[in-house]
């Protein structure tokens, strides 16, 4: 539709009389010596309650650094905690005791640290869900030395990959049928809860996806819930159904079942689905306001943990003080104001 002369004089006076109340107030604010970058951005941000964390992987342990180095370096760069890995070489590992867990938890007390939850790849080769009866038993058995690793170090959150339908990154992993998958992961979960109940240690059911188990919200919510324990919960990763979901929606239903937190970016713009397509914080299409909003809704307030899988080649510091500075922005903490030139 066209307008006639007189609406499109109309309409081009308010556009000019708006334009220049846009310039007045750009020239107050430069006027006053705020840049115009701060100028358009000054508007408050929301500021969250919750803690930042980094997980071991994302630094070069422990072919560079030591563990002391890796808890000083997150300690540095301003990470409320880590999340350190149980794996069978290193510093927690079958070969660890209490003795060592307390003398790692002592160690992080010292730096001024606090260890946000124990993780492991373990779970992969030694499922849970396994056809194989002794990797099945196996897993059991690192699982319960895990919980026991979370307690000696002083944290209650322990990850827990309850099983695989299919892993595709393993060539050693039979296919399971879904309802075989679900019924032997229940009843490893229950033989675990009984010691993690005594310790006061939590099992975090995490999200996976590319398992082909627990693939929506509700599918987790009738699996938590069927247990009615106050030690079993939700550890909720944002980058591991970024590729056909979105996380935003999964933290709406599950709410406060959510207990722990990764956040791993991911980007749709490409079409790896390996962990590869996991990138650093910001750099991917996750709609992170909406993630945090989403999070605070729930009342969550516990620690955003950054899972990344490969430490930087050259300086890799400079990805642990990205992060940091990133987990800032989002958290909506004070960050250093740009002064005007000349001042």
């Amino acid at each position: 539709m066209i307008p006639d002369e007189r609406t499109w004089a109309a309409q081009r006076l308010t556009r000019r009389a708006a334009m220049g109340a846009a310039a007045l107030a750009a020239g107050g604010a430069l006027s006053s010596g705020e840049p115009r970058a701060a100028a358009a951005t000054r508007s408050a941000k929301p500021k969250y309650d919750m803690k930042k964390s980094i997980n071991l992987w994302a630094f070069p342990y422990p072919d560079q650094m030591s563990l002391r180095d890796c808890l000083q370096l997150a300690k540095d760069a301003g990470f409320d905690g880590i999340e350190l890995n149980y794996d069978l070489e290193n510093d927690l590992s079958p070969k660890s005791g209490t003795a060592d867990y307390h003398k790692i938890r002592r160690m992080a007390d010292q730096i001024g640290i606090a260890i946000s939850g124990v993780c492991s790849f373990l779970f992969w080769p030694y499922p849970m869900t396994a056809n194989d009866a002794s990797k099945r038993s196996r897993s059991l058995e690192l699982a319960g030395k895990m919980t026991q690793a979370a307690h000696d170090l002083g944290t209650d959150n322990l990850l827990v990959v309850p099983g695989a339908v299919h892993i595709p990154w393993r060539d050693d992993y039979e296919p399971v049928a879904n309802d075989v998958c679900e019924r032997r992961a229940k009843k490893a979960i229950a033989q675990l809860l009984p010691q993690a109940e005594k310790l006061g240690v939590n099992l975090n059911i995490e999200n996976i996806f590319f398992n082909g188990f627990l693939l929506s919200p509700q599918e987790m919510i009738d699996f938590v819930d069927a247990f009615d324990s106050p030690r079993l919960h939700v550890h909720f990763d944002t980058g591991n159904i970024m590729l056909f979901q979105f996380p935003e929606h999964w933290i709406r239903i599950l709410g406060r079942r959510i207990q722990n937190v990764h956040f791993k970016e991911f980007s749709k713009k490409g079409t790896d689905s390996s962990l590869e397509s996991f990138r650093p914080l910001l750099d991917g299409t996750t709609n992170w306001p909406t993630v945090m909003q989403a999070l605070d809704d729930a009342g969550y307030r516990g620690y955003l943990t950054f899972e990344y899988f490969h430490p930087w080649l050259h300086y890799p510091e400079a990805l642990v003080y990205q992060t940091s500075d990133s987990l800032d922005r989002m958290l909506g903490r004070a960050r250093p104001t740009a002064t005007t030139r000349g001042s």
